[in-house]
Formats: structure tokens, sequence, C-alpha cells
């Protein structure tokens, strides 16, 4: 048994490595590539939360304002500044922050076609493509397929190595324990990326929507006092920060480099892949040329069914909250139960 577990870790072992000094020029490049974009787009939500936290501290003063910053500012620039020189490294060939471990997966995806053909590709392709756009969509996709492909290899490999010493030693309990939960973990962590990928685009889905009442009645308040569609669209998109107006903003300066509004709003569709905003942008295509009155009308309507469904939304989500509060709330009823009967049942007892 011991043989033939430590044949089959020996194995996947040596197709790693085999996969590993398999490495092209193109593979590190690819990795680097994802690698630099994975630091702006960091470098960004750092900026981001930065300036949050300025305008948030900017309606405090005196010792309330010496508190807070004290206790939540947290100055990214020392990371920034980091992620920067990472960046300026790999631009300049430096290697040395790349995660080796994922590269044999890349080599997996440019010696087997069939990899970037299949149902498991073309559904993180449609994610990564609401998630990153479409220029990023394809490099993020092959980072994803090069975890999912390389770390069970090596992380199975090495689980069954470690598991194969202990059972060598006679430590039997610990090595069936690790060869078995080991290999169990790694399959599942390996799964887990697949679902956070899923989840990322389900969270950024329902901010859209609940983003979109906002977005509706500010675009109608806009339009009805008289300003253009494009300059009302434009206005609203430079509003805020979340999610919904930085598409928008991708659209206004589509617009702005003359590309169509039909191509213009239809990507707009593509990226949020939601019903709100699919309604709305086709509505705007549908009636740019009939002037201001006829698609202010059309934007009151909608936002005023946008904030009833947004009201049903939130009772929706009160009542699936009561169900989620009802089994810790009876398991603290039931504590507490125990804790008022013991005390009363042994002094019975000793009656």
């Amino acid at each position: 048994m011991i043989i033939t577990i430590l044949g089959i870790a020996t194995l996947l072992i040596i197709i790693w490595l085999i996969l590993l000094f398999r490495v092209i020029e193109d593979d590190w490049l690819q990795a680097a590539y994802v690698k630099v974009f994975d630091n702006y787009s960091l470098i960004d939500k750092l900026r981001l939360r930065d300036k949050q936290m300025l305008e948030r501290m900017s309606g405090y003063t005196g010792v309330a304002l010496s508190v807070m910053e004290k206790v939540f500012s947290r100055d990214s620039a020392g990371k920034i500044s980091r992620l920067e020189h990472d960046i300026e490294d790999l631009k300049n060939g430096g290697l040395k922050k790349l995660n080796i471990f994922i590269v044999p997966g890349y080599v997996l995806q440019r010696e087997f076609e069939a990899i970037g053909k299949g149902n498991i590709h073309k559904i993180i392709m449609s994610k990564c493509f609401e998630l990153y756009g479409k220029k990023n969509a394809s490099i993020k996709t092959k980072q994803l397929l090069a975890k999912i492909l390389s770390y069970p290899v090596v992380g199975v490999g090495s689980t069954l190595l470690l598991g194969a010493i202990f059972l060598g030693m006679d430590i039997i309990t610990v090595g069936v324990a690790i060869i078995g939960v080991g290999s169990l973990l790694v399959l599942v962590l390996v799964y887990a990326m697949y679902d956070e990928l899923s989840d990322l685009v389900r969270k950024r889905r329902c901010s859209i929507i609940r983003q979109f009442p906002n977005v509706v009645s500010k675009l109608a308040l806009l339009v009805t006092s008289g300003m253009i569609m494009d300059r009302a669209w434009k206005e609203t998109a430079y509003s805020q920060e979340t999610e919904l107006y930085r598409e928008m903003r991708k659209t206004s300066k589509e617009l702005d480099n003359l590309v169509s509004p039909e191509a213009a709003y239809s990507n707009f569709i593509n990226r949020c892949s939601t019903k709100e905003s699919a309604k709305l942008a086709s509505a705007i295509m549908q009636n740019l040329s009939k002037g201001n009155a006829e698609i202010g009308r059309l934007l009151k309507d909608m936002a005023r069914e946008a904030w009833q469904e947004r009201r049903h939304t939130a009772k929706r989500d009160a009542e699936k909250a009561n169900s989620k509060l009802m089994i810790p709330t009876m398991l603290l009823f039931l504590a507490i139960l125990v804790m008022l009967m013991v005390p009363i049942a042994m002094n019975f007892s000793g009656i």
C-alpha cells in the first residue's frame, strides 16, 4: 500500500516538474501580464478605500476626528509603493513575484487546445468578461484555469508523499488522515477558487440591482429638467464610485470616442448582465430620436417601478434574515432554559 501511494505521489510530482520544465517565454509573459493587472487592480482598490475614508472623516472635527483617525485611518501609501515597485520589476523582466506553482497550468492550456474549447472555459470566460471586461477576460480566465489545473497535481502529490512518510514510520492514523483529509482539502480549495468567481459575479449583479433605482431616478430628473441624454448619462456616471456608475463611465468614454450609441449601450448591457440595465439601455436606444419628453416620461415610469421592486426586495431580504435568525434564537433559548432548569433540578435532588 505504501509503495502504491509513493508511486502515485512520485508520478504526480514528476508530471508537475515535467510541465514546469516545458514552460516557455510566452507562458512567463502571460503570468507576468496578469500579475501586473492584478497589482493595478489592487492599487485602484486601495486608493478608492483611502478616498472613501477621507470623505468619511471630513464630517468629523475636534476630538471625534482625532479618534476616527486613530481607529480607522489606514494610509495605503506604503502598500501602493510596494505594488508599484513589483510592477516595475515585472515590466523589466523580474519574475521573482510570480507564483511558480501555477505556471505548469499555462503549459497544459498551450499544449492541449481542447481545454480552451471546453464548457468550463466558456463558463469562466463569460464570468471574467463581466468582472474584468473584454480586454482582460482572456488573461484572467487563463490564470484561473492554470490554478485549477496545476494546484491539484502538486497539492495531491505532496499530500500523498507526506502521508506515505508517516505510514512508513508506522504512524498509521496520522498518515491516513493526511492522505484523506489533505487530498480532499486540496480539491475543495481548488473548487472554492472557481466558486469564488461565481460569488463575485453574483455580488456584483446584486450591487448593480441595488444601485439601479438611484441611477434611473437621477437620469429622469436630469432629462426632464432639459439636459440631453448623453450629458445626463455622463453627469450620473461620474457622481459615484460603485459598480453601475463605473460601467456607465465606460459607456460615456466610448460615446466620447465616437463609438455609435447602439454599440456603446449594447456593450453596457453585456458588461452588467442584469435585466434592469438591459431595460434601461434598450429604452434609451429605442428613444434616442424621440426627444427628451418621451425619454423623460419613460425614465420616470422606470424609476417608479425600480423603487417598488427595491421595496419588495427589501421585504424579501428581511423575511430571509428572520428565518435565518430563527435557529440561533432557538438555540439561545434552549441554552437559557438549561441554565435555569439545571440549578432547579439540582436543588430538588438535594432535598
